[in-house]
């Protein structure tokens, strides 16, 4: 892994999360205030209770499955590219998660979602099951999906919204030049790679660029923080409660929604 940064003193993820599994309310209930209140100190606790620290950028060999994941790269790639033949009816990621349009409200950032919070796209899955059995390796998985920015697309300074997870970038598609592309988390700034893995925590500020006139996609895994007791406990508690959130519910019914479409627009073209 190739990072570009002056050594840096460890900084501490921001500490927040968005009251109604998104979007912050000008006088949140009695009962998400508390929930809000368990979630700032899950967050404390998690950082104190890492058995992996909290830098912004990991060295992959404090993950050694992500050597395996790498090895296995060109197998995702080749469903990638099955899924690339359809790349301009592949939903922008603020269509299927609608906090994403504080950060982009155009079809630069889109996303082909396999799974997320106990949600499987089943038929999605089928159309890649390799980039699937890859992932099983992955401990403590959470999210899979594809991650395509393209030319020109720039994903503002963010964070993410609880620190118990970490985030890792399988790189798959990484035009020419590389100088021109990246992901800074912290003070870090990586450059994604074909066949390289990059973990990081998004709950620190960070930003994405794609300056070439070339697309971008990378592998986008979420994964449980490896902790200790009783933070690690608190945490898998908290995560599997994120699926009966309204934010992941309406992202459930517009992933299904999008998908019923874009299945019955393939089977009416295989049919013509």
């Amino acid at each position: 892994m190739s990072t570009v940064a002056e050594p840096q003193k460890e900084e501490q993820p921001v500490q927040r999360f968005s009251t109604d599994g998104i979007r912050p309310m000008a006088r949140p209930s009695r009962i998400t205030r508390v929930f809000m209140t368990i979630v700032a100190f899950a967050e404390r606790l998690n950082v104190a209770c890492s058995k992996v620290g909290n830098p912004p950028i990991y060295d992959n060999a404090v993950f050694p499955w992500a050597k395996e994941v790498e090895r296995e790269w060109p197998a995702i790639r080749a469903e990638l590219d099955r899924v690339l033949t359809r790349k301009d009816d592949l939903p922008g990621f603020h269509e299927l998660s609608t906090d994403v349009t504080t950060i982009s409200q155009d079809k630069g950032w889109k996303t082909f979602f396999l799974s997320g919070y106990g949600f499987k796209s089943t038929t999605n899955i089928r159309t890649c099951p390799d980039t699937w059995r890859i992932c099983q390796k992955i401990p403590g998985l959470i999210t899979v999906m594809y991650s395509i920015l393209e030319p020109g697309k720039h994903l503002p300074a963010h964070r993410g919204p609880y620190n118990g997870v970490l985030r890792l970038h399988l790189g798959l598609i990484v035009p020419a030049p590389r100088e021109q592309l990246g992901i800074r988390v912290g003070k870090d700034v990586y450059r994604w790679k074909e066949g390289e893995a990059v973990i990081f925590d998004d709950a620190y500020e960070h930003e994405a660029w794609n300056r070439t006139p070339q697309t971008r996609v990378v592998l986008f895994v979420d994964f449980r923080k490896p902790l200790r007791f009783p933070a690690n406990v608190l945490n898998w508690l908290l995560l599997s409660l994120a699926v009966f959130t309204p934010f992941i519910r309406e992202g459930m019914d517009n992933q299904a929604a999008w998908e019923k479409r874009f299945y019955e627009e393939a089977e009416a073209l295989r049919n013509r």
